[in-house]
Formats: C-alpha cells, structure tokens, sequence
C-alpha cells in the first residue's frame, strides 16, 4: 500500500494546482455556460499565479476575437490594444500556440505599438498561454502585472497546466450545453408532434374525413392566423377552436 507524503513534503506547484483542480472539479457539474467556466478559469488564474494584478480569457471565434471575464479593468484595456492593432502576446500565444512570456513591457520590442501603449497603463509583466483542445487553439489565458518580471518559469509551469486543464473544462461545458440543446429541441418536436397528432384526432372526430384532412386543416389555420402549426395544433386540444374555426376563412 503506497502511503501518502506529508503535505510538508508535497512540491508547493503541486499543491498549487492540485487545489485549483479541487476547485475547477467543484464546479464541473453546475456549470451551465461557457461564461461561467471562463469566469471561473479567470478568477482562479488571477489567484493562483503570484504577483498577477488581473487576468482574463481570450476567445477566437467566427465572431472575431473576445475577451471574457477579465478581472480587472487593466485586462479589458490591455486586450482592447491588442485587438486594435492584431499584435500582442495574447494573439501570439493563440496564433502560434506558445507560451509568451513578456518581462518588461519598457523593453521588450517584440510588439512595439502594443508594449508602448500598455506601459503607459501601469502594465509591465505579462504571461500568455494558448487554449487548446483537440488540437485546436480556441485562444488563450492570461495574467498581467504592475511589477516587472513578475513571473519565471515555475509560473509558466503552473500556467500550462492551468490551462490546459481550463480548455478542457470549457471544451465539455460547451459540449454539455450543446448536447443539453439539442434534448431541449427534440423533447420539444417529440411533444409538438403528439400534440399535433391529438388534434388531428379531434378534427376527425369533429367530422374531417381523414387524417390527410385534418392535417390540411390545421395548416389552413396556421397560415390564416400567421400562428405556428403546434401552436394551431394546441389551440385545437384545449378546446380554443374546433373544426369549424380551423376550416373557416375568419
């Protein structure tokens, strides 16, 4: 039987991110939207990574770039630039699917029209990553500092980590919100056409020749009223209108 090390024991990157998992895997089953998994990543970005004044998530889509939940209002400024110019280490880190480690924005030239302009803010350290699943870089995590070289390689470590775990993480609460859609829509066509069904049921009973009938009076009655067919369809189960209504031009 393997015994446990004393926490004493434990690397501190470890503990580190073996609490940030605890929590990221508290939330895995509440989670209902990617905004809130990206809040999440976010918040517990800017904890966990020392030294770190905010951080935020970078999201590339077909609507363009994004920048979620950022949690100070330094990020949201320093993304903006970024966007406005397409240069940064954010873009890079998604482009490029590196890591991007920037240490004095006074000095690194890598993105001068960028760096000059976060400077200005306050902004002098910055660590990006990319995000990616199944091969894909769907953007990139970051952290920003007021201190200059604020993060080393044992930050880049954890980072890595992190995010990777957060692509994850956002990729299965997509996946959940979309699987949780599509039940949605077909619980739905199921009961429409139940629904539907009965009525045409009730129309034959009210004297329609047949179910081809039926149908076609229902239709008549949807386009008449600009209403929808399971909406007519309803209308006709409840007893709203009958078959007289459905077949008159009124």
């Amino acid at each position: 039987m393997t015994e446990s090390l004393p926490l004493s024991q434990i690397p501190e990157q470890l503990q580190e991110l073996t609490a940030v998992l605890a929590q990221m895997g508290a939330v895995v089953l509440s989670a209902e939207t990617i905004d809130t998994t990206i809040e999440l990543v976010s918040t517990l970005a800017a904890a966990t990574i020392p030294h770190t004044t905010g951080a935020g998530v970078t999201l590339v889509d077909a609507r363009g770039k994004r920048s979620r939940a950022a949690t100070d209002s330094l990020v949201e400024s320093a993304d903006t630039l970024q966007y406005q110019v397409d240069s940064g280490p954010c873009l890079t880190a998604w482009r490029d699917q590196v890591t991007v480690r920037v240490d004095d924005t006074l000095e690194d030239g890598r993105w001068p029209l960028w760096t000059a302009a976060v400077a200005e803010l306050g902004i002098r350290a910055v660590l990006s990553v990319p995000l990616v699943a199944a091969g894909t870089s769907i953007g990139a995590m970051k952290v920003y500092s007021v201190e200059p070289a604020a993060y080393d390689a044992r930050a880049e470590d954890l980072m890595q980590l992190f995010a990777r775990q957060a692509a994850i993480l956002m990729t299965n609460t997509q996946t959940l919100a979309e699987a949780r859609r599509l039940s949605a829509q077909l619980t739905e066509a199921l009961v429409n056409r139940d629904t539907i069904g009965q009525a045409k049921g009730i129309l034959m009973a009210q004297g329609a020749e047949n179910e081809q009938q039926a149908f076609s009076m229902l239709v008549a009655a949807s386009q008449r009223s600009n209403t929808k067919l399971h909406d007519v369809a309803r209308q006709v189960v409840g007893g709203t209108i009958d078959r007289n209504a459905a077949r008159s031009p009124s």
